[in-house]
Protein backbone atom coordinates (compact mmCIF):
# COMPACT_ATOMS: atom_id res chain seq x y z
CA UNK A 1 0.00 0.00 0.00
CA UNK A 2 1.75 3.52 -1.31
CA UNK A 3 0.83 6.22 0.21
CA UNK A 4 1.65 9.77 -1.66
CA UNK A 5 1.01 12.58 1.24
CA UNK A 6 1.28 16.22 -0.16
CA UNK A 7 1.03 17.51 3.75
CA UNK A 8 4.46 16.88 5.82
CA UNK A 9 3.24 14.47 8.28
CA UNK A 10 4.74 14.67 11.58
CA UNK A 11 7.14 11.32 12.83
CA UNK A 12 4.13 10.27 15.66
CA UNK A 13 1.17 10.23 12.60
CA UNK A 14 3.42 8.42 10.16
CA UNK A 15 4.21 5.96 13.71
CA UNK A 16 -0.29 5.82 13.89
CA UNK A 17 -0.41 5.11 10.42
CA UNK A 18 2.07 2.25 10.49
CA UNK A 19 0.40 0.60 13.16
CA UNK A 20 -2.73 1.32 11.11
CA UNK A 21 -1.60 -0.54 8.03
CA UNK A 22 2.17 -2.50 8.42
CA UNK A 23 2.64 -2.69 5.16
CA UNK A 24 2.03 0.90 4.17
CA UNK A 25 4.99 3.13 2.73
CA UNK A 26 4.64 7.24 2.65
CA UNK A 27 6.28 8.96 -0.05
CA UNK A 28 5.11 12.80 1.50
CA UNK A 29 6.41 16.36 0.87
CA UNK A 30 8.87 18.27 3.15
CA UNK A 31 7.05 21.63 2.14
CA UNK A 32 3.44 22.37 0.47
CA UNK A 33 5.51 22.46 -3.47
CA UNK A 34 3.12 20.95 -6.64
CA UNK A 35 6.15 20.17 -8.33
CA UNK A 36 7.23 17.92 -5.50
CA UNK A 37 3.97 16.28 -5.00
CA UNK A 38 4.05 15.52 -8.70
CA UNK A 39 7.73 13.91 -8.80
CA UNK A 40 6.34 11.45 -6.24
CA UNK A 41 3.68 9.88 -7.83
CA UNK A 42 4.41 6.66 -9.80
CA UNK A 43 2.39 3.58 -10.64
CA UNK A 44 2.99 2.19 -7.60
CA UNK A 45 1.04 4.79 -6.21
CA UNK A 46 -2.68 4.06 -4.35
CA UNK A 47 -3.52 6.62 -1.77
CA UNK A 48 -3.16 10.44 -2.31
CA UNK A 49 -3.67 12.62 0.76
CA UNK A 50 -3.81 16.37 -0.85
CA UNK A 51 -5.49 19.51 -1.10
CA UNK A 52 -5.29 19.06 -4.86
CA UNK A 53 -4.87 16.58 -7.55
CA UNK A 54 -3.30 16.91 -10.74
CA UNK A 55 -5.27 17.16 -14.45
CA UNK A 56 -2.89 13.84 -15.19
CA UNK A 57 -2.87 12.25 -12.39
CA UNK A 58 -3.96 8.78 -14.32
CA UNK A 59 -0.68 9.32 -16.24
CA UNK A 60 1.41 9.77 -13.74
CA UNK A 61 -0.35 6.96 -11.13
CA UNK A 62 -2.42 4.68 -13.10
CA UNK A 63 -2.87 2.43 -10.14
CA UNK A 64 -4.15 5.19 -7.94
CA UNK A 65 -7.21 3.58 -5.75
CA UNK A 66 -8.43 6.34 -3.80
CA UNK A 67 -7.90 9.89 -2.75
CA UNK A 68 -8.18 11.22 1.29
CA UNK A 69 -8.67 15.21 -0.09
CA UNK A 70 -6.67 18.22 2.69
CA UNK A 71 -10.11 20.24 1.57
CA UNK A 72 -13.69 19.93 2.02
CA UNK A 73 -15.11 20.75 -1.21
CA UNK A 74 -14.28 18.29 -4.44
CA UNK A 75 -16.12 20.31 -7.04
CA UNK A 76 -12.60 21.29 -8.32
CA UNK A 77 -12.07 17.57 -9.73
CA UNK A 78 -15.08 18.03 -12.34
CA UNK A 79 -14.19 16.69 -15.37
CA UNK A 80 -10.92 14.67 -13.81
CA UNK A 81 -10.27 11.74 -15.31
CA UNK A 82 -9.96 9.98 -11.59
CA UNK A 83 -14.15 10.51 -11.72
CA UNK A 84 -14.18 8.12 -14.83
CA UNK A 85 -11.63 5.48 -13.35
CA UNK A 86 -13.67 5.08 -10.58
CA UNK A 87 -10.98 6.42 -8.31
CA UNK A 88 -12.75 6.81 -4.41
CA UNK A 89 -12.89 9.88 -3.37
CA UNK A 90 -13.02 10.95 0.14
CA UNK A 91 -13.28 14.50 1.45
CA UNK A 92 -12.48 16.97 4.50
CA UNK A 93 -15.81 17.73 5.16
CA UNK A 94 -16.38 18.76 8.88
CA UNK A 95 -12.96 19.84 10.03
CA UNK A 96 -14.32 23.42 9.60
CA UNK A 97 -17.24 23.31 11.24
CA UNK A 98 -15.74 24.88 14.23
CA UNK A 99 -14.00 27.71 13.00
CA UNK A 100 -16.77 28.73 10.53
CA UNK A 101 -19.51 28.51 12.80
CA UNK A 102 -17.92 30.83 14.79
CA UNK A 103 -17.13 33.30 11.97
CA UNK A 104 -20.73 33.67 11.37
CA UNK A 105 -21.41 33.46 15.19
CA UNK A 106 -18.94 36.80 15.21
CA UNK A 107 -20.89 38.27 12.17
CA UNK A 108 -24.69 37.75 13.64
CA UNK A 109 -23.26 39.62 16.77
CA UNK A 110 -21.07 42.09 14.81
CA UNK A 111 -24.11 43.00 12.65
CA UNK A 112 -26.55 43.61 15.53
CA UNK A 113 -24.10 45.39 18.00
CA UNK A 114 -23.24 47.57 14.90
CA UNK A 115 -19.41 47.23 15.60
CA UNK A 116 -18.68 47.38 12.12
CA UNK A 117 -20.06 50.91 12.44
CA UNK A 118 -17.58 51.37 15.46
CA UNK A 119 -14.65 50.02 13.97
CA UNK A 120 -15.22 52.74 10.47
CA UNK A 121 -15.40 55.38 13.48
CA UNK A 122 -12.15 54.23 14.95
CA UNK A 123 -10.29 54.43 12.16
CA UNK A 124 -11.55 58.43 11.41
CA UNK A 125 -11.67 58.64 15.03
CA UNK A 126 -14.92 59.81 15.33
CA UNK A 127 -16.94 59.23 18.90
CA UNK A 128 -20.40 58.23 17.97
CA UNK A 129 -23.01 59.55 20.56
CA UNK A 130 -24.71 56.84 22.95
CA UNK A 131 -28.04 58.32 21.84
CA UNK A 132 -27.39 57.57 17.94
CA UNK A 133 -26.15 54.41 18.83
CA UNK A 134 -29.40 53.33 20.53
CA UNK A 135 -31.53 54.24 17.61
CA UNK A 136 -29.38 51.61 15.20
CA UNK A 137 -28.71 49.01 17.55
CA UNK A 138 -30.59 45.86 17.91
CA UNK A 139 -30.65 42.81 19.77
CA UNK A 140 -30.09 38.89 18.30
CA UNK A 141 -32.27 37.36 21.23
CA UNK A 142 -35.57 35.34 20.22
CA UNK A 143 -34.42 36.09 16.03
CA UNK A 144 -35.16 33.89 13.62
CA UNK A 145 -31.99 32.25 11.88
CA UNK A 146 -32.46 29.99 8.77
CA UNK A 147 -29.69 27.66 7.78
CA UNK A 148 -29.52 26.54 4.37
CA UNK A 149 -27.39 23.60 4.14
CA UNK A 150 -27.27 21.10 6.88
CA UNK A 151 -24.39 19.68 6.83
CA UNK A 152 -21.25 19.60 9.67
CA UNK A 153 -21.20 23.77 9.79
CA UNK A 154 -24.87 24.36 9.38
CA UNK A 155 -25.15 22.33 12.28
CA UNK A 156 -22.36 23.31 14.60
CA UNK A 157 -23.90 27.58 14.09
CA UNK A 158 -27.14 25.82 15.02
CA UNK A 159 -25.56 24.60 17.95
CA UNK A 160 -23.88 27.66 18.89
CA UNK A 161 -27.10 30.22 18.08
CA UNK A 162 -29.51 28.39 20.20
CA UNK A 163 -28.46 29.31 23.48
CA UNK A 164 -29.55 32.74 22.60
CA UNK A 165 -33.17 31.55 22.45
CA UNK A 166 -33.44 31.29 18.40
CA UNK A 167 -35.81 30.05 16.53
CA UNK A 168 -33.41 27.76 14.23
CA UNK A 169 -35.06 26.58 10.42
CA UNK A 170 -32.51 24.37 8.32
CA UNK A 171 -32.64 23.37 4.84
CA UNK A 172 -31.94 20.22 3.65
CA UNK A 173 -31.81 18.30 0.31
CA UNK A 174 -33.24 15.50 2.01
CA UNK A 175 -35.20 17.05 5.23
CA UNK A 176 -36.36 13.37 6.25
CA UNK A 177 -32.80 12.45 6.47
CA UNK A 178 -31.54 14.54 9.57
CA UNK A 179 -28.80 12.20 11.20
CA UNK A 180 -25.18 13.20 10.11
CA UNK A 181 -23.06 10.81 8.72
CA UNK A 182 -19.71 12.56 7.95
CA UNK A 183 -17.07 13.28 10.60
CA UNK A 184 -17.75 15.55 13.29
CA UNK A 185 -15.85 16.16 16.26
CA UNK A 186 -17.03 14.61 19.41
CA UNK A 187 -19.76 16.94 21.51
CA UNK A 188 -19.90 19.05 18.59
CA UNK A 189 -22.79 20.33 15.75
CA UNK A 190 -26.21 18.16 15.97
CA UNK A 191 -25.48 14.30 15.35
CA UNK A 192 -29.16 13.88 15.16
CA UNK A 193 -30.54 16.30 13.81
CA UNK A 194 -33.05 17.33 16.97
CA UNK A 195 -31.75 21.25 17.20
CA UNK A 196 -33.63 22.82 14.31
CA UNK A 197 -37.35 23.94 14.82
CA UNK A 198 -38.28 23.40 11.84
CA UNK A 199 -36.49 21.19 8.64
CA UNK A 200 -37.92 22.49 5.27
CA UNK A 201 -36.67 20.83 1.59
CA UNK A 202 -34.93 22.98 -0.91
CA UNK A 203 -38.10 23.26 -2.66
CA UNK A 204 -39.77 25.63 0.53
CA UNK A 205 -36.48 27.34 0.70
CA UNK A 206 -38.54 30.96 0.08
CA UNK A 207 -41.03 30.13 2.95
CA UNK A 208 -37.93 30.04 4.83
CA UNK A 209 -36.51 33.14 3.79
CA UNK A 210 -39.49 35.08 4.70
CA UNK A 211 -38.94 34.25 8.44
CA UNK A 212 -35.37 34.53 9.10
CA UNK A 213 -34.09 37.55 10.39
CA UNK A 214 -30.41 36.19 9.27
CA UNK A 215 -29.49 33.25 6.93
CA UNK A 216 -26.56 31.50 6.41
CA UNK A 217 -25.68 30.38 3.08
CA UNK A 218 -23.69 26.75 4.20
CA UNK A 219 -25.10 24.38 1.45
CA UNK A 220 -22.24 22.24 -0.93
CA UNK A 221 -20.80 23.48 -3.84
CA UNK A 222 -22.93 22.10 -6.60
CA UNK A 223 -24.60 22.06 -9.98
CA UNK A 224 -28.12 23.00 -8.63
CA UNK A 225 -26.47 25.52 -5.79
CA UNK A 226 -24.62 27.81 -8.90
CA UNK A 227 -26.80 30.82 -8.88
CA UNK A 228 -29.59 29.15 -6.00
CA UNK A 229 -29.44 33.24 -4.70
CA UNK A 230 -30.80 35.96 -7.16
CA UNK A 231 -33.43 38.67 -7.56
CA UNK A 232 -36.48 35.94 -7.02
CA UNK A 233 -34.74 35.03 -3.22
CA UNK A 234 -33.31 38.27 -2.27
CA UNK A 235 -36.77 39.78 -2.87
CA UNK A 236 -38.30 37.12 -0.42
CA UNK A 237 -36.20 37.68 2.57
CA UNK A 238 -37.81 39.54 5.54
CA UNK A 239 -37.40 43.29 5.56
CA UNK A 240 -34.33 44.49 7.58
CA UNK A 241 -32.73 40.93 7.34
CA UNK A 242 -28.95 40.01 7.39
CA UNK A 243 -27.53 37.08 5.28
CA UNK A 244 -24.19 35.52 5.75
CA UNK A 245 -21.84 33.40 2.84
CA UNK A 246 -20.02 31.04 3.77
CA UNK A 247 -20.61 28.33 1.08
CA UNK A 248 -19.64 28.94 -2.33
CA UNK A 249 -19.12 32.45 -4.31
CA UNK A 250 -20.97 31.36 -7.66
CA UNK A 251 -24.17 30.73 -4.91
CA UNK A 252 -25.07 34.33 -5.03
CA UNK A 253 -25.67 36.51 -8.17
CA UNK A 254 -23.47 39.44 -7.04
CA UNK A 255 -25.73 42.25 -8.92
CA UNK A 256 -29.01 40.82 -7.46
CA UNK A 257 -26.94 41.34 -4.07
CA UNK A 258 -26.43 44.68 -4.41
CA UNK A 259 -29.39 45.56 -5.75
CA UNK A 260 -31.17 43.96 -2.22
CA UNK A 261 -28.44 45.73 -0.22
CA UNK A 262 -29.06 49.17 -1.45
CA UNK A 263 -32.77 49.06 -1.84
CA UNK A 264 -33.75 46.44 0.61
CA UNK A 265 -34.95 43.96 2.25
CA UNK A 266 -30.87 42.89 3.00
CA UNK A 267 -30.05 45.25 5.53
CA UNK A 268 -26.19 43.98 5.48
CA UNK A 269 -24.28 41.15 4.37
CA UNK A 270 -21.00 39.43 5.46
CA UNK A 271 -19.25 37.29 2.45
CA UNK A 272 -16.23 35.30 2.77
CA UNK A 273 -16.58 33.74 -0.70
CA UNK A 274 -16.89 35.55 -3.93
CA UNK A 275 -17.60 34.42 -7.69
CA UNK A 276 -14.01 35.78 -8.64
CA UNK A 277 -10.66 35.18 -5.86
CA UNK A 278 -9.15 37.21 -5.23
CA UNK A 279 -12.08 39.93 -5.49
CA UNK A 280 -10.90 42.56 -8.16
CA UNK A 281 -9.98 46.06 -6.64
CA UNK A 282 -12.77 48.10 -8.33
CA UNK A 283 -15.87 45.04 -7.14
CA UNK A 284 -18.62 47.86 -5.63
CA UNK A 285 -19.04 45.16 -2.22
CA UNK A 286 -15.09 46.96 -1.04
CA UNK A 287 -16.94 50.24 -0.84
CA UNK A 288 -19.81 49.16 0.42
CA UNK A 289 -20.58 49.91 4.39
CA UNK A 290 -23.22 47.29 5.07
CA UNK A 291 -21.04 44.47 3.95
CA UNK A 292 -18.28 42.01 5.89
CA UNK A 293 -15.62 41.55 3.63
CA UNK A 294 -13.13 38.47 4.60
CA UNK A 295 -10.77 36.87 2.02
CA UNK A 296 -12.32 33.18 2.17
CA UNK A 297 -10.25 32.63 5.49
CA UNK A 298 -13.55 31.85 7.31
CA UNK A 299 -12.23 28.03 7.86
CA UNK A 300 -8.32 28.98 8.37
CA UNK A 301 -7.46 27.38 11.90
CA UNK A 302 -4.54 25.69 12.85
CA UNK A 303 -6.16 22.43 13.91
CA UNK A 304 -6.92 22.18 10.55
CA UNK A 305 -4.30 19.18 9.57
CA UNK A 306 -4.66 17.31 12.92
CA UNK A 307 -8.56 17.07 12.37
CA UNK A 308 -7.75 15.75 8.49
CA UNK A 309 -5.29 13.47 9.88
CA UNK A 310 -8.05 11.71 12.13
CA UNK A 311 -10.01 11.41 9.24
CA UNK A 312 -7.15 9.42 6.94
CA UNK A 313 -6.81 7.20 9.84
CA UNK A 314 -10.64 6.35 10.43
CA UNK A 315 -10.64 5.92 6.32
CA UNK A 316 -7.35 3.48 6.21
CA UNK A 317 -8.82 0.07 7.99
CA UNK A 318 -12.34 1.21 6.04
CA UNK A 319 -10.57 1.04 2.71
CA UNK A 320 -8.28 -2.05 3.52
CA UNK A 321 -11.96 -4.04 4.52
CA UNK A 322 -13.99 -2.63 1.40
CA UNK A 323 -15.96 -0.79 3.49
CA UNK A 324 -17.48 2.38 2.30
CA UNK A 325 -15.12 5.18 3.43
CA UNK A 326 -16.27 8.16 5.95
CA UNK A 327 -17.21 11.48 4.03
CA UNK A 328 -17.19 9.64 0.80
CA UNK A 329 -18.04 11.35 -2.34
CA UNK A 330 -21.23 10.35 -4.16
CA UNK A 331 -20.61 11.64 -7.61
CA UNK A 332 -24.28 11.59 -8.39
CA UNK A 333 -24.82 14.54 -5.44
CA UNK A 334 -22.05 16.06 -6.40
CA UNK A 335 -20.73 16.09 -2.87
Amino acid sequence: MHLVSAAPLKPDQTERLTALASEIQIRQTQKFSDTEFDQLLDDSTEILYSFRVPKNVMDLAPNLKWVQLLGAGCDHLNGNPLIDAGVTVSTASGVHATPIAEYVLACILSFYRGLPKSYRAQMNKHWIPQGEHVLTSREFRRRTVGIIGYGSIGREVARLVKPFGVNVLAVKRAPSQLAETGYMEPDLGDPDGSIPDAVYGVDQLEEVLAQSDVVVLAMPSTAESKGMFSTQQFAAMKEGSYIINIARGHVIDDDALIHALNNGPVLAAALDVFNQEPLPTEHPYWDMEQVILTSHLSGASRPHLRRVFEILCENIPRYQNNQPLLNQVDWSRGY
